[in-house]
């Protein structure tokens, strides 16, 4: 019996991953310790049980992982490793396309029945929380991200993870106050805030949070900044995505205009 390779339960869960049975991938394993081999062979190099060899074998050669000859008994050869995991990585990305487009296709005749009057609107407690979501929704983000927020909502972690976005898609940010210069290439808008009536001074950090849009079809409203009492909206309804977005550039308009 060939003794086992370091890092050969390792390779045997890669393999899995890549669409392989355990015994699958043993066989695979063995096949490439030797130039050719027959069942038996096979069977003595990787421990896989007799009976299981050539259903095994089979399956590989269905999975184009290995080669026949058609000599007496009949020998198996496997593909180089190159050659073995570009086969097995095109499987997953043909495989995860289908399961992409049916998925969709699942999805939007969802989309489709759903009755009009139900909009989904999902509630967020704590700005741990809060903050959690809004790095959910800032990472996965395709196109641009809209951003009207009290500067206490934008953690070092998440400026940071602005930073980063901002590469890839376009983010504009509202606030009225923005530590440093180094905006990187979001567009920063800060703007202070009007000045509140006496009687409501008390409310004013209660009231304080802010608006993330992404995509212009996903929204997060937030109100507070408290690490408790903080609450947040989230939906993708049209109809909530619509009132906001247009909210939003009302105050964007408001902050571009000149003190």
């Amino acid at each position: 019996m060939t003794p086992a390779l370091p890092g050969s339960e390792r390779v045997i869960e890669c393999l899995k991953s890549l669409g392989l049975t355990k015994y699958e991938a043993l066989v695979y394993i063995a096949l490439l310790k030797v130039v050719s081999a027959t069942a038996t062979e096979i069977h003595e190099i990787s421990t896989v049980p007799r009976a299981s060899v050539y259903p095994v074998l089979d399956q590989l050669h269905e999975k184009k992982l290995i080669s026949i000859a058609r000599s007496t008994p009949k020998r198996f050869a496997a593909l180089s490793p190159e050659e073995g995991v570009a086969i097995m990585m095109s499987m997953i990305e043909r495989d995860a396309a289908d399961a992409r487009e049916i998925l969709s296709a699942i999805h939007r005749e969802r989309i489709s029945h759903e009755p009009s009057s139900e909009e989904l609107i999902w509630n967020v407690y704590g700005i741990e929380n809060i903050q959690r979501k809004l790095t959910d929704l800032i990472t996965s983000a395709r196109h641009d991200i809209r951003i009207i927020t009290h500067p206490q909502i934008i953690s070092p972690e998440l400026r940071e993870i602005l930073d980063d976005k901002a590469d890839k898609v376009d983010v504009e940010i509202v606030t009225h106050q923005w530590e440093g210069t180094n905006k990187g290439k979001m567009r920063v808008y800060v703007k202070k805030h009007p000045e509140m009536p006496r009687e409501l001074e008390g409310v004013k950090d209660m009231m304080a949070g802010g608006i993330c849009i992404v995509d212009n079809r996903r929204v997060l409203v937030i109100l507070g900044t408290d690490k408790e009492d903080a609450v947040a909206l989230f939906s993708e309804s049209e109809g909530f995505v619509r009132f906001f977005s247009r909210y939003y550039n009302l105050i964007v308009d408001w902050a571009k205009k000149p003190e």
